[in-house]
C-alpha cells in the first residue's frame, strides 16, 4: 500500500509542477515585446536616437500615469534588437512596470543596452522571435509586439506567414514605421513600396493594431512615447490606424 501511495504521488508530480507554475504566472494588463531594428541602414547616430527615444518614453510621466491607470495597474516589457533572420538579441529581459521606481529601471536598462549594427532586415525574423518571447511568468489581457524599424522585409521566410501565425496566436503587431530622409539609390527606391504603406499593408494586424510614422529619426522619440501610451492604455483607443510625427 506505501510502494503505490509513493508511486502515485511521483506519477502525480508533474502535473502538480505544471499547475504551480501556472499559479506563478502575474497578472499583468499588457505584455509588451519592443522589437528595434539594428540592420546596417540604421547608422550609429540613428540607433542612438531610437534607444535614446525609448529611454525617454518610460520616464515620461504621462506613460508612468497610463502604466498605473490600468485594471491591474501594471505592465510586463521586454526589449530586443533584430537585423537578419537569425541575429536577434534581448537586450532588456522582462521587467514588470507598476510605478515611477520600476519605469525608471526600465529606462536604465535601455540606456545601458548595448550598441550594436548587423547587415539585413528580417521584419519576419523578428515577428517569430518575439512570438515566443510570451508567456515567461507574467499573463496579459493583451500580448503586443511594437516592432520599429526604416526598411522592408530582406532576410528570411515571408512576413506574410510570420504575420499569420503570430496573429493566430492572439498577438497584436503594431509597427513604427521610420522614414529616413538619406535618399536610397533611384533603381532601389523605385523597386520598393513606400515603407508607411508596407507596414500598414504587410506588418502589423490584430485587434485595434496601429501604425506610427516617424519623418526621420530625429521624431522618433515623440512618435514612440505616443505609441506606447496608447498601446498600454487600459482600453485602447478607437484612434486611426496611422499617425504621423514629423
Amino acid at each position: 500500500m506505501r510502494r503505490r501511495e509513493i508511486l502515485g504521488a511521483a506519477l502525480a508530480m508533474p502535473a502538480l509542477l505544471r499547475a504551480g507554475q501556472a499559479r506563478a504566472a502575474t497578472p499583468v494588463d499588457v505584455e509588451l515585446v519592443l522589437a528595434v531594428d539594428v540592420s546596417r541602414s540604421v547608422d550609429p547616430e540613428e540607433q542612438e536616437m531610437q534607444f535614446s527615444g525609448y529611454e525617454a518614453a518610460f520616464r515620461d510621466p504621462r506613460l508612468i500615469e497610463g502604466i498605473m491607470g490600468g485594471p491591474v495597474g501594471a505592465i510586463a516589457v521586454t526589449m530586443f534588437t533584430w537585423s537578419d533572420w537569425h541575429i536577434q538579441n534581448t537586450v532588456v529581459p522582462w521587467m514588470l512596470l507598476d510605478g515611477a521606481a520600476s519605469a525608471n529601471r526600465f529606462a536604465d536598462a535601455i540606456g545601458n543596452a548595448p550598441r550594436r549594427t548587423w547587415l539585413y532586415t528580417s521584419i519576419s525574423g523578428a515577428m517569430d522571435y518575439a512570438a515566443r518571447q510570451f508567456g515567461q511568468g507574467f499573463e496579459g489581457t493583451r500580448k503586443v509586439v511594437d516592432i520599429s524599424g526604416d526598411g522592408v522585409n530582406n532576410s528570411g521566410r515571408p512576413v506574410a506567414d510570420a504575420r499569420a501565425e503570430a496573429l493566430a496566436q492572439g498577438i497584436v503587431l503594431n509597427g513604427l514605421a521610420v522614414l529616413d530622409k538619406t535618399p536610397a539609390p533611384l533603381s532601389l527606391a523605385a523597386s520598393l513600396p513606400p515603407l508607411d504603406t508596407y507596414y500598414r499593408e504587410e506588418v502589423i494586424g490584430g485587434p485595434g493594431a496601429f501604425l506610427v510614422v516617424a519623418e526621420g529619426f530625429q521624431a522618433f522619440e515623440a512618435a514612440v512615447r505616443r505609441k506606447i501610451i496608447r498601446e498600454i492604455a487600459a482600453v485602447p483607443e478607437p484612434g486611426p490606424t496611422t499617425e504621423r510625427f514629423a
